[in-house]
């Protein structure tokens, strides 16, 4: 019999809270009954919004939290006093053991924070990056990290090759997975004094497949399977990505709608351009968890709609299922 799954969402955290984190959520049991979810937040308004669906009553739970932790507050200071918030309840459901894994589209830093403070890193793990899929022409890769740790050292970025490695490896299910590290250039005497001292450490590691620098370039061409830098070169890369996909976009309609002929052309090739585009959308990949932790926390964009937030929760339930905390444990050689 398939183990049921629970997932505590924030159900108040996000650009489009509590509407779209609701019905994400309300989608993720209709298609999976495997799936459990407790909605955390306002009790009131959570119910509000969940009476407009049909819903499995017993997938679907509520735990009141009254408060709410805003973007403009101290993340740190947030956490430890607003013990009440939807953040805050939804992680210690996590450590408590009554929910598996834990998503929210709220605040970044108070999600990080909290998890950090909250739940607690494996032990042996020396910081817990945020690790997003991100699209590329041969399907997804890995980025690692990309907002959590702003000042790595060469050790810490050896632990995210492993822990990404981990991850690509068992749900992706890319055998082998390569591992590259963000440099100015494929020369191994290049970069700054981070890569540098990084590079010959992951050179050495016996158990993961790196083949070296890789450039931002390459990246959307899927030359690595898990893409290695500290925090503030991957949350660059992350949002240059996602800005200029949403450019091109843009002008890829303004061209197609601006003359009668482009307008019957984009007609014709709607279904090709439709799939072709899908590849490239954020949405369908889910958020970025925090690999190394005692229990899953994962962070979805602010902007997360409905199917981001269904997408999220599918892959908390592939993240339990394969194991991935248990397999970080064992590969990183540490014991409780």
């Amino acid at each position: 019999m398939q183990r049921t799954v629970t997932v505590a969402v924030d159900a108040m955290g996000g650009d489009y809270a509590p509407k779209e984190i609701i019905k994400g959520a309300v989608l993720a049991v209709q298609e999976k009954p495997e799936i459990k979810v407790i909605l955390v937040g306002q009790k009131d308004v959570i119910l509000n919004e969940l009476s407009v669906y049909e819903y499995d009553k017993e997938r679907i739970i509520i735990v009141n939290a009254d408060e709410i932790i805003t973007n403009n507050e101290s993340p740190v200071m947030a956490v430890r006093s607003k013990k009440n918030s939807s953040i805050v309840v939804a992680l210690n459901l996590v450590k408590s053991g009554e929910a598996d894994a834990f998503v929210s589209a709220g605040s970044t830093g108070a999600v990080l924070a909290g998890g950090q403070l909250i739940i607690g890193r494996i032990k042996g793990v020396e910081r817990s990056p945020l690790a997003p899929l991100i699209p590329t022409i041969n399907g997804v890769s890995l980025l690692i990290d990309c907002g959590a740790n702003v000042d790595a050292r060469p050790s810490h970025l050896v632990q995210f090759a492993r822990m990404g490695s981990i991850y690509m490896e068992n749900v992706v299910g890319i055998r082998n997975p390569r591992v590259a590290i963000v440099n100015i250039g494929a020369e191994e005497e290049k970069g700054n004094a981070l890569v540098k001292e990084t590079f010959p450490l992951l050179k050495a590691l016996p158990d993961i497949n790196f083949i070296g620098s890789i450039e931002a370039r390459d990246i959307p061409y899927g030359k690595a399977d898990v893409i290695v830098c500290e925090a503030f070169v991957g949350n660059v890369i992350l949002k240059l990505y996602e800005g200029l996909g949403m450019a091109l976009l843009q002008k890829i309609k303004e061209g197609l709608l601006s003359t009668t002929r482009s307008k019957i052309g984009a007609l014709l090739s709607k279904p090709a351009l439709k799939k072709t585009l899908k590849a490239f959308d954020f949405a369908q990949y889910g958020g970025a968890p925090m690999l190394g932790l005692k229990g899953l926390v994962v962070k979805t964009h602010g902007s997360s709609d409905s199917i981001e937030i269904r997408n999220t929760i599918f892959q908390c339930l592939t993240f339990t299922e394969q194991g991935i905390k248990e397999k970080i444990e064992a590969n990183l050689k540490v014991t409780e």
